[in-house]
């Protein structure tokens, strides 16, 4: 474990160690997730949100999905 600190500009440095355990390299994206007290930092997974970007366009006609919105 080891301990980083907050720069006057709200940055911190991942540790080698860190970077080198979550093979990271410049530039790769970071998930922060906070629950409560405890804070986690890992890579950002290449999840099925990406892949499904658009998927869905054009499923429903324009005018649709306006009476559909103005319904809720």
């Amino acid at each position: 474990m080891q301990t980083v600190r907050l720069s006057s500009k709200n940055q911190i440095v991942l540790p080698r160690e860190s970077r080198e355990a979550m093979h990271l390299k410049g530039r790769d994206e970071l998930l922060v997730v906070v629950k409560g007290e405890i804070t986690i930092i890992m890579p950002k997974p290449a999840g099925y949100s990406a892949a499904l970007s658009g998927a869905g366009k054009g499923v429903y006609p324009a005018d649709h999905l306006k009476k559909e919105r103005k319904s809720w």
